[in-house]
């Protein structure tokens, strides 16, 4: 590698865009019984996995990802933003704007997964005032291979 200046760095183009890849595993099915961080599922009535919050509007209410369990793994998971100005029926015209992209690659798995998805008072049961309703629950055994692109769209008009 070499240090390119600003005047060499202005006449090159290129892609931006990130690219992952990983295994992750969280409370897998047939794993250890104790897990420090996520704790533990030996009792079926306890809660256990991890959590994913988000608060779908200022002073909202939340919608979580809750007890997530399994094995997930990928290669070559891109994240970049797209330009969507045509397509999609004639709404990519109208819309003339920015989604960001989730690419998902050939190779994206997930073996015996658990999860729910909910609403919810609060971002953590821990917190005072805690109501949650579940409003699915998926569980996958054996592996799911997905490929394809996820497309976020603003809920605003840009």
């Amino acid at each position: 590698m070499t240090a390119v200046d600003d005047a060499t760095l202005a006449g090159i183009s290129g892609q931006g865009g990130i690219y992952l890849s990983g295994d992750i595993s969280i409370n897998e099915l047939g794993g250890p019984v104790e897990d420090s961080y996520f704790g533990s599922c030996e009792e079926l009535a306890k809660k256990c996995g991890a959590r994913f919050a988000y608060q779908l509007k200022e002073n909202g209410g939340w919608m979580v990802l809750d007890e997530i369990r399994g094995n997930f793994a990928f290669e070559g998971l891109t994240l970049r933003v797209r330009s969507i100005n045509s397509g999609f029926g004639g709404d990519g015209e109208v819309f003339d704007g920015d989604v960001l992209e989730l690419g998902l690659p050939d190779v994206i798995r997930f073996h015996d997964v658990r999860f729910k998805i909910a609403g919810s008072s609060m971002a953590r049961p821990s917190d005072p005032g805690f109501r949650q309703t579940d409003i699915i629950s998926a569980e996958m055994q054996g592996n799911v291979i997905m490929e394809g692109n996820l497309l976020v769209f603003p809920a605003g008009t840009p």
